[in-house]
């Protein structure tokens, strides 16, 4: 603040002030104009400004001292407009000696602002949404300390409670003006766990109604902030203990890392600052909660921002902890079956809905290496994550479908849909209960070709699936995948450790290691990477571990010593020259295959589809892999996603390939197709129609497979 209210007690005086307010009698808009004013005054502003988001993304300004009068309610900035409209767009604080030269700086005649230079700003922030903006303005060019912005910061969570309280603006004036109504709705988010499931929307809602900001009393705030936080850790040990009983893998070592986060000492230090600073404990997590938010969103890197999440979570049960009151549905009673619709979760708050009957999750954020996402497909969930607004357009209650394998989200689907949905899920639980009948069976066409199914894995979870399959061993094991949620490149000691797990889990059978496959769209937060303008061809994979190689033969070593007399598999991804075979066995990959062959960025969803792997020329290449590989008494094997689709599965063995390595969850559809697949018949009509100029030659090889029997 200023020097006529910089120090500690002029702050507490500020808070004092605007809890009487807010305890007082009259409107909120009243209240709402008292508060300009004491601001004005207590931090020697000339203007004190509130502008309240309305329908539409519209910044409305509500109350002002020092701006003229008839500008309430008149003047209307877009969220992004100004510089409040930058201040609700980010939701980030600014602070400008000199604001008419900020490029979005904003001029609204009927305020008379012009005579202000300088300004500062504030979100006004409820959970993690924009309600509002707070402003001070200034005429001389006035420098705003850091304290000062903390000080705007805090008023501004009080200045959110009548913005909440649904007085200013007519709550049901938002959802109306959000559309959508009742009508049924297909969003189209990111696949982060394959299945499907359909059920009644439960909202996992966690927050508390903080319904006092400023403290009484600082010591009983800082007690009961202690209490709270011991009560906390205890229930986060029993949720570790309990986590145990699902078995070893990444998800209990995610719930390890939670803890470690629920330890950290600075993290409960500033909690206590802003409870000195004269917030109650509820409002300086809020506070503390919201400051963090805001600087993780504006961080690049996406292991980091998923960190967010988990530290979001520990907020959420810390406010629990402080109330004496569960706050989200995890404890209320739930219908039998339900999809979980959240806008980001953390993976504690997951556990806690694990032993309900939970068949879907929906996420507005998450991505794959997501902690949730871990723990979900530890416990078989399909996950669609990244569906935009859907707290907002889901209802509580309102049927919903998760589509995983497609990352669609259905809400409120037709009747004939949800029958035709239901009935696909029935018939997925009886193929794979039919699967599992083949566990044991081998894998040999109608014409005695024997074919080696392998799994892919890249956790240690994936491989309890080496029995619930029946898959001869591993045929690519992804070890980027678990260094991908540490926040430091684990040394060889830790890395000896885990592959030993992965060869004792995998229990004599063969285990094939894939090096660090990194760069592109797979980041190690602890690596530093440049921004490329093609990244799936630019410094990745085995480029990386040459240009590193002190991390490749940290790598290498590990497995080395994990091994201990066992055989030792290890290949080497995206060799480009032969100078890179010294050290490697060559095994195809058809994801990046496609994608160089075609220069087809498989990660852009305007070209996913454009060309097929069915084609005439990627057939062709493939055919000539396969003569190459036997003409050098190469084995050869496949493990891209092409292998896993049956009828993908049904021409890569007709052109000659006999180890494939595929998911969990393909293994006993492709086994079923083989045992009615006549591969020799197959290559023939492959031979027939394998010149053709057809954009995609899949028609005709889905027309020749219902014709022949063979079970797609």
């Amino acid at each position: 603040m200023s020097e006529a209210g910089g120090s500690a007690s002029a702050t507490r005086r500020l808070l004092r002030r605007l809890r009487d307010i807010m305890a007082g009698s009259g409107t909120a808009q009243e209240r709402l104009e008292q508060i300009v004013r004491v601001v004005a005054s207590e931090m020697v502003a000339e203007v004190c400004s509130v502008y309240v988001l309305r329908a539409g993304e519209v910044l409305e300004l509500f109350a002002t001292e020092g701006l003229r009068p008839e500008a309430v309610h008149r003047t209307r900035l877009r969220v992004g407009e100004g510089l409040v409209g930058v201040i609700a767009a980010t939701a980030r604080p600014l602070a400008l000696a000199d604001a008419q030269s900020h490029p979005n700086f904003a001029y609204r005649p009927e305020t008379g602002e012009e005579v202000y230079h300088s300004l500062m700003g504030a979100p006004v922030l409820r959970g993690n949404r924009v309600l509002g903006v707070l402003v001070v303005q200034n005429r001389t060019l006035r420098h705003y300390s850091e304290d000062e912005v903390e000080v705007l910061q805090t008023i501004a969570m009080i200045v959110a409670e009548l913005a909440a309280s649904g007085n200013l603006v007519n709550p049901l004036e938002m959802a109306q003006s959000q559309g959508g109504g009742m009508l049924p709705a297909r969003i189209v988010g990111v696949r982060l766990n394959a299945g499907l499931a359909v059920g009644p929307a439960v909202l996992h809602e966690p927050r508390v109604i903080i319904r006092q900001v400023v403290a009484e009393d600082a010591d009983t705030e800082l007690a009961r902030l202690r209490r709270a936080v011991v009560a906390m850790r205890e229930a986060i040990d029993e949720l570790v203990e309990a986590s145990r009983e699902f078995g070893d893998g990444e998800h209990h070592d995610v719930i390890e890392t939670y803890r470690m986060f629920a330890a950290d000492r600075g993290w409960v230090t500033r909690i206590a600052d802003a409870i000195r600073s004269g917030l109650t404990a509820e409002a300086a997590v809020q506070k503390v909660a919201d400051d963090t938010r805001a600087r993780m969103t504006q961080v690049s890197d996406p292991y980091l921002r998923e960190r967010l999440f988990d530290l979001e979570d520990l907020a959420n049960r810390l406010q629990q902890h402080l109330s004496g009151r569960p706050m989200s549905a995890a404890w209320a009673e739930l219908p039998p079956e339900f999809i979980l619709v959240a806008r980001a979760m953390g993976p504690a708050e997951l556990l806690d809905y694990a032993r309900r009957r939970i068949t879907g999750l929906v996420l507005e954020e998450g991505s794959p290496t997501a902690h949730v996402a871990i723990v979900a497909r530890a416990f078989d969930i399909p996950v669609v994550g990244r569906v935009d607004d859907a707290t907002r357009r889901i209802e509580a209650g309102d049927i919903v479908i998760v589509d995983g394998d497609h990352a669609n989200v259905l809400i409120r689907p037709s009747a004939d849909i949800q029958q035709s949905v239901v009935a696909a899920v029935e018939a997925r639980s009886r193929r794979r209960a039919y699967y599992e009948t083949l566990r044991s069976t081998p894998a040999v066409s109608r014409d005695g070709i024997a074919i080696k199914l392998m799994l892919n894995a890249g956790l240690l979870l994936d491989l309890a699936q080496l029995a619930t399959t029946g898959a001869e061993g591993v045929g690519l094991f992804r070890t980027e995948f678990p260094l991908m949620v540490r926040d430091t490149f684990p040394d060889v000691e830790d890395l000896t450790e885990y592959y030993r797990r992965v060869f004792d889990q995998a229990d004599q059978r063969p285990v094939l290691f894939r090096t660090l496959d990194i760069g592109g769209d797979k980041v190690l937060p602890y690596l530093p990477h440049a921004a490329e303008d093609n990244p799936a061809m630019g410094w990745r994979a085995i480029r990386i571990g040459l240009d590193r190689p002190a991390m490749l033969r940290q790598q290498l070593r590990a497995l080395i010593r994990a091994a201990r007399g066992r055989t030792l598999h290890v290949k080497f991804p995206m060799i480009a020259e032969v100078a890179e075979l010294e050290r490697a066995r060559v095994l195809v990959g058809t994801n990046d295959l496609l994608q160089f062959l075609f220069a087809c960025d498989r990660g852009n969803p305007r070209l996913a589809d454009r060309y097929d792997p069915l084609s005439g020329p990627m057939l062709a290449l493939l055919r000539e892999i396969v003569a190459s590989s036997r003409a050098a008494g190469t084995s050869l094997s496949m493990c891209g996603d092409m292998a896993g689709n049956p009828l993908e599965a049904m021409v890569l063995i007709a052109l000659g390939f006999r180890t494939l390595s595929i998911a969990a969850t393909a293994i006993g559809p492709v086994k079923t197709m083989i045992r009615t697949l006549d591969a020799g018949a197959v290559a023939g009509y492959l031979a027939e129609i394998g010149t053709r100029p057809d954009h995609s030659l899949r028609p005709k090889l889905e027309a020749y497979a219902r014709d022949h029997e063979i079970a797609l």
